[in-house]
């Protein structure tokens, strides 16, 4: 066993990255298993996992939920958390994200990089999180090892540093060739690991593939370089030392293989997170604002605390409050400011977590990810921290929602009880809004897809046993600018005893080829003095909540104010942003204006005898083919297809193709519908 100079360098903070079905789960299990965490195999199909607890997960047989667990390995402590593979659910791999030091992508032998996978990949990218490949099922009949290193490489576009190599193929797969220690590891059908020498019959491979490994290094390492030069190889610690250190910059993605039902390559892919992954010490002090300036706080226990809430979870015993423990140390009792709702806190317990069990803490320090009892207003993305040294994180980004449904109580007596349940949804899961339409007075729920609210519906009856009415799945769509308008000229004035009102604007509105809004202000000689302007920018963004088409949220413009005039007594900021807001609208409704409707990217795998009748379908849905490719007998066709044309699709498919087909979806954006909004 190792020890550590500084405990937090035997700390490992990861995440579990992937596609549906790649196998995100079973690795988890498999985690827990050889950690000794727990004493029994959980399968996903018979629905005895740890991490898949809630009951939605055990009867869909998918990940919903991120769920932390916490194990030991090797004298390290590892903060793991298991999160979904299915795009509606981006928004827990997005929070999860925010609090992780590092991660292991879950790959298919078979498929290699799919759509999801390279979704979750560039997410991992953009909060900088160092990862290492997990190649999975290479006991599938088609697995194939190179085939998926060369998609990582062509998709996601790391070097791929492949450091195993396996042993058998398919059903006859029994291990692997380590090629940084030059050593075989074979596992029986206990799961039992032993190492020996490697087969001779594989050698000449090995020595291949790890002079080629050398090779690639080298490259990307300065040190690996210059002792690649001098004796033509990289002894064992250049090596490891290299790969580390590539991980950690992200220029390279150490590659391993396995079989996580089969519990073949569990073991080195532990090791590997010990020693590639990064530790609280060797990611960045974490930055925060205080009263507007940049300040950063270090991993270090005896600094002033600072945490990030990045899960709330509500259970029948009270409220959970995920934490990610940055600097500082807490202990229960402790008293912690809530600087996003600037409010005070106290922790009444602190829990090291297993999915759905807990073991109490006396403290938590920093590089913890702990759960916490007692917090009253903490959501996801508050920042907790020592009173006398307050500090705001960079909450997690929170996605705007595609998808609508209006939902009512059946009972008329169960109103307050279903606005209640709603707001607990919201408050666990920050993707989800819930407002009222003020034409209808609906209640209204908006996620990120048709399964994202399906789930939200059936947690409400039942864990709140709730009877609920829910409408026809409706998209959010957006107005944008075809064709602008200049010099357009608003006068506000308004005299009704006292101070009057007077604001006069012109503007040119103009189409914004890079989406979102500009405002820009172009008046000369001070005809509208700066705080003016900001008003009119202000009311102008005011007007963008509704279009004229159909009173959908407006994007993809640039707002010009080229001229004004003032009052000397009935000139102010409410005036002009009023100007702004009614001149906007005036000027938008002289513009020729189109309706945008949310796409996403269809990835289906259909058998190739029913890929006639796949195509046909998606044609009849507005869907533009963007490729089809054969793999192991199945036929994969991407394409886009609106939105609004995917619900019911997975019915829809599984007739046309006796139950054997699949798909996935992630959105891509906007793009112009054919006709105005079929909803108003």
């Amino acid at each position: 066993m190792r020890t550590h100079l500084n405990p937090l360098a035997a700390v490992r903070n990861l995440g579990i990255l992937a596609h549906v079905d790649a196998g995100k789960t079973t690795v988890t299990e498999r985690i827990l298993f050889a950690t000794g965490t727990t004493h029994k195999r959980g399968e996903v199909h018979d629905g005895t996992t740890v991490t898949d607890f809630d009951p939605q997960e055990r009867d869909r047989g998918i990940t919903i939920f991120a769920a932390a667990v916490s194990c030991a390995w090797d004298g390290h402590r590892i903060n793991l958390i298991d999160t979904p593979g299915h795009i509606d659910f981006a928004d827990e791999v997005e929070r999860a994200l925010r609090v992780l030091d590092g991660a292991v992508a879950v790959f298919d032998a078979v498929a290699g990089v799919e759509p999801q996978s390279e979704s979750v990949w560039r997410q991992a990218d953009r909060h900088g999180v160092p990862r290492i490949a997990f190649v999975n099922k290479m006991d599938r009949a088609g697995a194939d090892l190179d085939a998926a290193v060369a998609s990582i490489r062509e998709r996601l576009h790391p070097a791929p540093l492949v450091v195993q190599v396996p042993i058998g193929t398919e059903d006859t797969f029994t291990g692997v060739v380590d090629l940084v220690r030059m050593r075989a590891l074979l596992w029986d059908d206990g799961g039992s690991v032993e190492e020996t020498p490697v087969p001779d019959g594989l050698r000449s491979e090995a020595v291949a593939r790890r002079r080629a490994l050398d090779e690639a290094v080298a490259e990307l390492h300065p040190g690996a370089l210059e002792e690649f030069c001098d004796t033509g190889t990289l002894s064992e610690g250049t090596l490891s030392s290299a790969l580390r250190e590539v991980t950690r910059d992200g220029v390279g993605v150490v590659v391993l293989c396995g079989s996580a039902y089969r519990n073949r390559g569990v073991e080195p892919l532990l090791d590997a997170v010990v020693a590639y992954l990064p530790s609280p010490l060797d990611v960045p002090p974490v930055p925060g604002t205080h009263e507007g300036e940049e300040q950063t706080r270090p991993a270090d226990p005896e600094a002033p605390a600072a945490a990030l809430a990045f899960k709330v979870h509500a259970t029948p015993t009270g409220r959970l409050t995920y934490l990610r423990i940055y600097s500082g140390t807490i202990e229960k009792g402790d008293t912690l400011w809530d600087a996003t709702a600037r409010r005070t806190e106290r922790i009444g317990r602190i829990l090291r977590v297993r999915a759905d069990r807990h073991a109490p803490l006396d403290r938590a320090v920093a590089g913890d990810i702990v759960a916490v009892v007692g917090l009253k207003s903490a959501r996801a993305g508050s920042t907790l921290c020592a009173p006398g040294a307050p500090l705001v994180l960079e909450p997690p980004g929170v996605p705007e929602p595609v998808v609508s449904v209006a939902v009512e109580s059946r009972r008329a007596g169960d109103t307050d009880r279903l606005a209640s349940g709603l707001s607990r949804l919201t408050e666990e899961d920050p993707s989800l809004v819930v407002r009222t339409d003020p034409e209808t007075g609906q209640t209204v729920l908006s996620g990120m897809g048709e399964l994202h609210l399906e789930v939200a519906v059936e947690k409400l009856r039942r864990e709140l046993a709730l009877e609920v009415n829910v409408g026809r799945p409706r998209v959010s769509y957006r107005e944008t600018v075809g064709r602008g308008v200049s010099g357009l000229v608003f006068r506000h004035v308004k005299q009704d005893g006292g101070a009057g009102q007077f604001a006069h604007v012109v503007l040119d509105v103009e189409p914004h080829e890079e989406g979102g809004f500009e405002f820009r202000s172009a008046v000369v000689g001070g005809r509208v003095p700066q705080e003016y302007v900001r008003a009119v920018e202000a009311g102008c963004r005011d007007a963008l909540a509704e279009g004229p088409l159909g009173g959908h949220p407006v994007t993809g413009l640039r707002v010009t104010l080229t001229d004004g005039a003032t009052h000397v007594k009935d000139s102010s900021d409410t005036a002009f942003r009023t100007a702004g807001r009614l001149g906007l609208r005036e000027a938008l409704r002289a513009c020729a204006m189109v309706l945008l409707e949310p796409v996403v990217e269809v990835t289906v795998t259909v058998p190739e005898d029913a890929v006639g009748g796949v195509l046909g379908d998606l044609a009849a849905r507005r869907g533009r083919v963007t490729g089809s490719v054969t793999r192991a007998g199945a036929a994969i066709v991407t394409a886009t297809v609106p939105l609004a044309e995917l619900f019911g699709y997975a019915t829809r498919l599984r007739s046309r193709t006796q139950g054997r087909g699949t798909f996935t979806a992630r959105p891509t954006g906007y793009a112009p519908a054919p006709v105005a909004s079929p909803e108003r």
